[in-house]
């Protein structure tokens, strides 16, 4: 265990070879993670990680988390020893949470991590004379160089060896008389924490040294800048814009290459395969769903690797920091900031994170607006429609897709903060004053390892979170699209008959006409049919409401149907080129019974500012109601984020079309 920030996960991946997330800002840990390590040929420990803690005084769910292991001996995981990580240039704070550890009577291992940046910071500690004056083992480590590890393994094995002996004598405290209320608990922990200081103080003065002309580098230089109440907003916007010009840019040639693929893969298995309702459902079914959303892995990988870079640089950590004067006008801290930031990735762990927030009412907010942030399972619509109806061009070297993509984010974010404006003032509850608090780390060289682990981490969760419902409903489109009752369905051939002697259609033209009768007049024509009108002042037909009500469960899903749904009914206008065999082909192909295209500007935009508010996903819904334990609030949640959805997606068809 340790402060937050100090790299205790880092460490923990390092010795179980698991793969843990982490970030350079607090809150990434929410819930004890459990590993395991080898120590030596005839052992093994059980490893936990334990969330981020400033002191045995909690303040947070989390942090009561890490105390309850420490404090119940019925515990399952109760410890046999613990191991503090601290950071090498914040070791006055870090000792704090040490000394209230050790003098619990537990065997305790001091690591001061990141020991590789002590030249640089003209830092020098006398080990052995530390640790004598904390009576514990105390190892080095640096866990970006895989340095101190095999001591760390050997301490822990002896550890029966270490001293149970108090690092501060608080008996005087004890014979202190105090009162029971809040006030004098309070300062009776005041006391303690202060005779705890003294005594660290002490150790330090003796044992640790720093070099302030070595102290002294670029951070400070940067940080005036990247955290200045104005030009720091405007870099901040300015990485976002490059990093979603390079996600249009970077991105194109490979999601050509994997969308040809698959055309060319399910070509070549019609081929293979005899023809039956098994061939149809792989061919028109599965595959056309897979592909559907596969196709965007490289822009969401991109994506994902320049977060991953800003994470591991220590830059993000500071827009923690910018956005605490924001969040306060909106009735928030910086405490909500990390929760929004990682809604950005998927808003399941970002609602959990939410239980650093102490406020109740604050915490509350965070949870019910956090689902506004764009996160992953939005990207593959906002990607394919901006695409399909935002012209080519740029404005200031930067392309309208670009500048589109980023004003999604922003009006995320903004959507998020105005509702909790809203719902700070509407929401009768107590709220004390929330302060934020936060240790900005020193700026980092990107790790190729952690960054690629993010990457393969996240794409993967996105990839697997969205094919459990990809494979399930693609099958049952296929079904319902692929089969029907009624005179219409049952005469369709015998009319394509009789059309193609009148017209003198070839007999291409004929298969055409059949598949796409057979859909329109399918179990699947008729459920869109009647669920069209719902969505008509939307400006949907009714393809696109089929995707958008199968994507309740999951957004991404929208995608994949209307793939399948299109490779079921291909229209006489598709037919021909190589080109036209796309997804993309295909939805810009698409006309109304007047002739007029489905995908207009005004239908684009609609389809945007709905996935942009809706609640479409069952996996926040299941979080949330566990968060906060209550089905009102899910409820209130769910029915809020949808309503602004169909009103807003209403109003920007009827005015831009």
């Amino acid at each position: 265990m340790g402060n937050p920030n100090t790299g205790k996960t880092s460490l923990f991946n390092a010795l179980t070879g698991l793969n843990q997330k982490v970030g350079n800002y607090p809150g990434i840990t929410v819930e004890k993670k459990i590993g395991y390590c080898k120590l030596s040929d005839t052992q093994q420990a059980e490893i936990i990680d334990l969330p981020g803690a400033y002191s045995l005084n909690p303040s947070s769910e989390d942090e009561h988390v890490a105390i309850n292991v420490l404090t119940h001996n019925s515990e399952p995981h109760y410890p046999d020893v613990v191991v503090v990580v601290c950071e090498v240039s914040n070791l006055k704070q870090n000792l704090l949470l040490f000394t209230q550890v050790k003098d619990l009577g537990l065997p305790t291992i001091l690591v001061i991590n990141m020991v590789d940046q002590m030249h640089k910071k003209g830092i020098s500690i006398e080990v052995e004379k530390l640790a004598q004056a904390l009576q514990t083992k105390v190892v080095l480590t640096s866990t970006r160089k895989g340095e101190g590890l095999a001591e760390l393994k050997e301490a822990i094995v002896n550890y029966q060896q270490l001293s149970l002996t108090p690092c501060v004598d608080i008996s005087r405290l004890e014979a202190m008389t105090f009162g029971t209320s809040e006030s004098e608990q309070r300062r009776k922990q005041q006391k303690e924490t202060i005779l705890r200081y003294q005594f660290i103080n002490k150790i330090l003065k003796e044992t640790y040294t720093v070099d302030q002309r070595k102290a002294q580098t670029l951070r400070a230089h940067l940080d005036r800048f990247l955290i200045h109440p104005f030009f720091g907003y405007v870099v901040f916007a300015a990485i976002l814009l490059l990093i979603f010009q390079a996600v249009f840019t970077w991105s194109s040639y490979p999601m050509d290459w994997i969308e040809n693929g698959f055309n060319v893969f399910g070509e070549w298995l019609a081929t293979k395969l005899p023809a039956g309702a098994l061939s149809e459902l792989l061919i028109e079914g599965i595959i056309p769903g897979i592909a559907g959303i596969t196709v965007f892995i490289p822009q969401i990988a991109v994506l994902f690797t320049l977060i991953a870079l800003l994470e591991e640089s220590g830059y993000m950590s500071r827009v923690v920091f910018l956005m605490d004067n924001v969040m306060r006008r909106f009735g928030l801290s910086g405490k909500s900031v990390v929760p929004l930031i990682s809604g950005a990735a998927c808003a399941v762990p970002a609602v959990m994170i939410a239980r650093n927030i102490e406020n109740w009412k604050e915490r509350l907010i965070t949870i019910l607006v956090t689902p506004f942030m764009t996160c992953s399972a939005r990207l593959p619509v906002y990607l394919i429609i901006i695409n399909l109806v935002i012209p080519d061009g740029d404005f200031c070297w930067i392309s309208y897709k670009a500048w589109t993509f980023f004003a999604m984010y922003f009006l995320g974010f903004a959507v998020a903060l105005l509702s909790a404006f809203i719902l700070d003032k509407v929401l009768k509850m107590h709220k004390n004053s929330s302060f934020f608090i936060a240790e900005i780390p020193d700026y980092k060289i990107p790790l190729l390892r952690n960054v690629c682990l993010t990457v393969y981490e996240k794409t993967k969760g996105f990839v697997i979170g969205a094919g459990k419902f990809i494979l399930a409903i693609s099958i049952l489109l296929w079904f319902l699209g692929s089969h029907g009752v009624g005179e219409k369905y049952n005469s369709i051939e015998t009319t394509a008959e009789q059309l193609a002697q009148t017209h003198q259609w070839t007999a291409e033209q004929k298969a055409h006409y059949i598949e796409a009768q057979s859909l329109e007049y399918s179990f699947l024509g008729y459920i869109g049919k009647g669920i069209e009108p719902v969505f008509r002042p939307l400006g949907y037909d009714w393809k696109i409401s089929i995707g958008v009500v199968a994507s309740f469960a999951a957004r991404e899903v929208f995608i994949s149907t209307l793939s399948t749904v299109y490779s079921l009914g291909k229209d006489l206008d598709t037919e021909g080129e190589e080109g036209e065999r796309t997804i993309l082909a295909k939805m810009r192909a698409e006309v109304r019974p007047d002739g007029t295209p489905v995908y207009t500007l005004g239908t684009g935009i609609s389809l945007l500012l709905y996935y942009a508010f809706a609640m479409q996903c069952l996996s926040t819904v299941a979080v949330v109601r566990k968060e906060t334990n209550s089905w009102k609030w899910t409820a209130i949640q769910w029915i809020f984020m949808t309503g602004i959805a169909y009103v807003s997606a209403m109003m920007a068809f009827f005015l831009i079309r």
